[in-house]
């Protein structure tokens, strides 16, 4: 599994225009509503708000990951987006967050979970690629950025 193989532009937002953190996570579960993995909206919902209560997903370098591992999907689900203005997260670096994914995946699928949330994390952590994403004008740009940084990984 990469992460260009998940995302597609159906799920993909660029340059949203919203102000708080529960209006990012509502409008990152409405991109993923109608992903074919999803089979319960309202426990995707429950679930990923449940995790963001446990601890924000606001990871730093002005990246939000939203996550659950949960059985409202049938297979991982991923969903991105970027914020026309940065806005707070309770980030652990207390930086506003502009880049946002969503992933779901199901409970017995820890193991590749946690490789995906890695992946995102070392992409996205990256300088050159956060800024790639924050100036993509269209979602073919966005896939085509993680199939050529992605050409070189093994599959999860």
């Amino acid at each position: 599994m990469k992460i260009e193989g998940l995302l597609s532009e159906k799920y993909i937002a660029l340059n949203l225009e919203l102000d708080t953190k529960e209006q990012v996570i509502d409008a990152m579960l409405s991109i993923a509503a109608s992903h074919p993995g999803v089979n319960n909206q309202d426990k995707l919902r429950r679930d990923v708000l449940k995790r963001e209560k446990e601890m924000s997903t606001g990871i730093g370098r002005r990246i939000a990951l939203p996550h659950a591992k949960t059985d409202a999907v049938a297979h991982p689900v991923l969903a991105l987006a970027t914020l026309k203005n940065r806005i707070n997260f309770d980030s652990i670096d207390n930086d506003p967050v502009q880049i946002v994914f969503l992933l779901a995946t199901p409970e017995e699928m820890l193991a590749e979970h946690l490789k995906l949330l890695g992946r995102i994390t070392r992409l996205a952590g990256r300088e050159d690629v956060r800024e790639k994403l924050a100036m993509a004008v269209d979602t073919a740009e966005v896939l085509k950025l993680f199939r050529e940084e992605e050409k070189d990984f093994p599959q999860i």
